[in-house]
């Protein structure tokens, strides 16, 4: 099945026409859409699509751009989240040190905290990666008993590596349809099990809808591209890519 792994579809940037977002989605063959919450009010307004609709699940996190906000108050309320059975990851979660909207101290902590509560939950984490490969590489060696997804990897290869040592996932997004796209080798080098795609929309449209808001339907673009650089049939890397997001984020088929 054509599964887009990251849609911020919460966004204010899909209130005009949602409904016709996900009606084009499902035209285009997407099966199923994990909806982002990097933000407890992201998070509730992403289970609320969910509870209407099946073939949406959400995560709940705390992006790294708002990690001085972490608090006691605010891992009880990630750990509550997390036992909801529409919540099939912990995250948006990370280190961004190119914006550094939150102090790095602020981000590990809330990273690496974040990373405990989705092992006591039994979740994968899906991570954000900006610029901080090393710590970021640090932070999931310490913390083993926890499945990542490295979303949209435009990472160094010492910290793909390192993921893929640990048997984590990485997803690739729009980027690697783009002019300046210059990694193809680690879509090589990751392992056809490990393989996942999304949009990352509203961001990050993929040629040929550069510069226009992504959504879901988009994916199939990152499927084919993938397929390119790997030398396979587009259908076979949907089947795979979605039997690996069916197997890490627990949805029924």
């Amino acid at each position: 099945m054509l599964v887009d792994t990251h849609c911020h579809l919460a966004d204010t940037a899909y209130d005009g026409d949602r409904a016709d977002v996900l009606d084009r989605a499902w035209a285009a063959g997407v099966a199923h859409v994990v909806v982002i919450g990097e933000s407890p009010a992201a998070s509730d307004r992403a289970l609320a699509l969910a509870d209407r609709e099946e073939r949406l699940s959400t995560t709940a996190g705390i992006h790294p751009h708002e990690a001085s906000r972490w608090s006691l108050e605010t891992a009880a309320w990630l750990r509550d989240r997390l036992r909801s059975p529409r919540v099939v990851a912990a995250g948006e979660m990370g280190l961004d040190y190119h914006y550094e909207h939150s102090p790095r101290s602020a981000q590990r902590t809330a990273f690496e905290e974040q990373l405990a509560l989705a092992a006591d939950a039994g979740r994968p984490a899906v991570i954000h990666a900006r610029e901080a490969d090393d710590d970021v590489a640090d932070v999931l060696r310490n913390q083993p008993g926890v499945t990542a997804i490295l979303h949209s990897f435009s990472s160094g290869p010492g910290l793909l590596r390192a993921g893929l040592v640990l048997r984590h996932y990485v997803s690739f997004s729009g980027m690697v349809t783009f002019k300046s796209w210059r990694l193809d080798q680690a879509i090589l080098e990751t392992p056809l099990d490990r393989l996942l795609i999304e949009t990352d929309g509203p961001y990050l449209a993929p040629v040929p809808h550069r510069g226009k808001r992504n959504e879901p339907a988009f994916v199939r673009q990152v499927a084919e591209r993938i397929a390119a650089v790997r030398g396979l049939p587009t259908d076979e890397v949907i089947a795979r890519t979605g039997e690996n997001a069916a197997r890490v984020f627990g949805l029924r088929r």
